[in-house]
């Protein structure tokens, strides 16, 4: 488990099958109690790596596209407090 908010994060599990359901990739695999259950493979170690994370290296945390959605999105909020006065 990868997933940064989940309570079983950076626990290990039996992997039995990785595949297509509900319109996403998911994992499935045996809880401690044997149980099967699945995960978004997004949440897991069995998820594609990222290109941008390899190449930054931990030197930047944060990607161009997402900076740059951001200040969009703070635009519009600024737009809105202006009609507001």
């Amino acid at each position: 488990m990868t997933h940064p908010f989940h309570p079983w994060v950076g626990r290990e599990f039996v992997f039995v099958v990785a595949r297509q359901t509900w319109g996403e990739d998911r994992v499935f695999f045996l809880d401690g109690d044997g149980v099967q259950r699945s995960l978004p493979r997004v949440w897991t170690d069995a998820a594609d790596v990222d290109p941008f994370v390899v190449l930054a290296a931990g030197r930047s945390p944060f990607r161009v596209e997402d900076l740059l959605e951001v200040v969009a999105v703070l635009a519009g909020l600024a737009v809105h407090d202006c009609h507001r006065l």
